[in-house]
C-alpha cells in the first residue's frame, strides 16, 4: 500500500469533507444574519431611550431596564396584561378548535379518502387566496350589525377560519403515514371513529400535530390587522398594543424593543417546548 493511501482519505471522502464543512459554515453564517436584528432588539431593550436614539447607536452604552419597567405601566404606563391575556385567549383557543376540526377532515382527506379529495384540498387552499384586506370590510360590518366589535371571541372565530385551510393541509401529509393496518385492528377490536382518532392516529402522528399546533399559534398570536380594526380597548391584543408606542411625541425605541422582547417570549416558549416533535413533524415524510 502506497504512503498516500495508508496517510491520507480518498480524494472522494475528503471533497465530501469539504462539502460538508462549506455548508456548515453557510449554515452557521445564515443563521447568524437572521439571529442579529434579535440581538440588536434584545440590546436596544437594554439601552436607555437617549442611548437607543443616537444615530449610530451605541453598543458599549450602559445597560438599564427602564424600558421593560415602562412597558410593565411601573411609571404609571397602561398595563400590557390585558392585552396578553387577550392575546394568549385567542391564540390558544383559536388554534385547539383548528386541531379539533382539522383531524378529522384531514383523516377523511388521507386515510379515509373522500371522492376527489384533491379539489377538496384545492378548494381549501383557494380560501386562501383572497387578500384578509379585502374581506375586512364584510367582516367589520357583520361584527359591528351583531355587537361583536371589540369582543375576542370574534377574533377566535376569525383566526380558527384563517388558520384551519392551513391545518388540514398539513395534517392530511401528516395523517398519510399512519400505518392503515394499525387502524383497522382497532376497528376490528370495535372502536368507532372519535376512539380512533383520539386513541391510535392523535398519538402517532403527534409531531405532526405538535408542528401544525405552533404554526397556528404564532399565525393567530402575530395577527394585527383584524385585530387593530375589531378590537378597541377590551378585546385589544398584543400586537395592536405594541402600537401604541408610536405617538405623536415620537418613537421610543427602548420601549418598543422591549415591548417586542416580552411579546416574543410566548411564541419562543412554545417553538422550544415543542422543539422535538416539531422536527419530526416537519420532517415527516420527507423520507420514502
Amino acid at each position: 500500500m502506497s504512503r498516500a493511501g495508508a496517510g491520507e482519505a480518498p480524494p472522494l471522502q475528503r471533497k465530501a469533507r469539504r462539502r460538508s464543512a462549506a455548508l456548515g459554515l453557510l449554515a452557521w453564517l445564515t443563521g447568524i444574519v437572521f439571529f442579529l436584528p434579535v440581538a440588536w432588539m434584545v440590546l436596544t431593550s437594554l439601552h436607555s431611550e437617549s442611548d437607543a436614539a443616537t444615530n449610530p447607536p451605541s453598543v458599549a452604552a450602559s445597560l438599564t431596564l427602564d424600558g421593560y419597567r415602562e412597558f410593565f405601566g411601573a411609571e404609571g404606563g397602561a398595563s400590557p396584561w390585558p392585552a396578553l391575556i387577550n392575546s394568549m385567549t385567542a391564540s390558544v383557543v383559536s388554534t385547539a378548535l383548528v386541531l379539533l376540526l382539522a383531524l378529522p377532515a384531514a383523516y377523511a382527506l388521507s386515510i379515509r379518502p373522500v371522492r376527489k379529495w384533491t379539489d377538496v384540498l384545492f378548494f381549501f387552499l383557494s380560501t386562501k387566496m383572497l387578500p384578509v384586506v379585502a374581506g375586512l370590510l364584510p367582516v367589520y360590518l357583520f361584527a359591528k350589525n351583531t355587537g361583536l366589535l371589540d369582543n375576542v371571541w370574534l377574533l377566535v372565530i376569525l383566526y380558527t377560519s384563517m388558520n384551519l385551510p392551513i391545518a388540514v393541509w398539513m395534517m392530511q401529509s401528516f395523517l398519510a403515514e399512519v400505518p392503515v393496518a394499525v387502524i383497522e385492528a382497532a376497528q376490528i377490536d370495535g372502536a368507532r371513529l372519535p376512539v380512533v382518532l383520539s386513541r391510535v392516529v392523535a398519538p402517532i402522528a403527534a409531531p405532526g400535530i405538535a408542528a401544525t399546533a405552533l404554526i397556528c399559534f404564532i399565525f393567530s398570536w402575530n395577527e394585527m390587522l383584524f385585530a387593530r380594526v375589531l378590537t378597541g380597548v377590551i378585546a385589544q391584543t398584543a400586537p395592536v398594543f405594541l402600537t401604541g408606542f408610536i405617538t405623536s411625541q415620537g418613537l421610543f425605541l427602548a420601549k418598543v424593543c422591549a415591548a417586542s422582547v416580552v411579546i416574543s417570549l410566548p411564541v419562543l416558549a412554545a417553538g422550544f417546548a415543542a422543539q422535538d416533535k416539531l422536527v419530526q413533524g416537519l420532517s415527516l415524510g420527507a423520507v420514502k
